[in-house]
């Protein structure tokens, strides 16, 4: 699993008996603390630099890596805030998976609930895909909906998605690992 915040994700996936070889993060983050309370094994990758002298495709080789000695069948995706480079896809071909916080591919990209909102739609909602190279646009595994309900905020909009994909997420692993 790669993550880099609040561990709210990976504590679903972990509750729901999906096992985790390992949870990567990209920084200190609160997923540290809810992967070693659930035993899993946590390796920091940290990215050193947000700037243009970011080396995004050596930053992906040290992500893989650090997922080499785990036997990973499957790379989730739970909040990661780097976007990884062509050797990750290259590695785990068609094996890596991602939550977006919306029905794409309506409002790909980092300000999903910020853009549903402005648009003014009437639901959005939550999609689990396969992540391919480009951001947000390999294959569709599942979606739910989500209104979008007079006075919602991003904060409020973005909870009420959060509380789908901590459902629909982990029974899309687990469909995905049973096949």
């Amino acid at each position: 699993m790669l993550a880099s915040g609040s561990g709210t994700i990976l504590g679903a996936i972990v509750e729901s008996g999906v096992e985790v070889a390992v949870v990567v993060v990209d920084r200190p983050c609160k997923a540290i603390e809810v992967a070693r309370h659930a035993g899993i094994r946590t390796e920091v990758v940290e990215r050193e630099s947000f700037g243009a002298d970011f080396d995004r495709v050596e930053y992906t080789h040290r992500v893989i890596d650090a997922l080499a000695p785990h036997d990973v069948k499957l790379v989730v995706m739970a909040g990661f805030g780097t976007v990884l480079e062509k050797p990750i896809f290259d590695c785990f071909d068609g094996r890596i998976v991602n939550t977006h916080p919306a029905l794409l591919p309506a409002f790909s990209g980092w300000h999903a609930v910020e853009d549903a909102l402005a648009a003014g739609v009437k639901v959005t909602g939550c999609t689990v895909h396969v992540a391919t190279l480009e951001v947000d646009s390999g294959p569709i595994l599942a979606q739910e909906v989500v209104p979008v309900l007079p006075g919602d905020t991003v904060a409020t909009l973005h909870e009420r998605i959060k509380e789908v994909e901590r459902r629909l997420y982990p029974a899309t692993i687990k469909e995905v690992l049973a096949r």
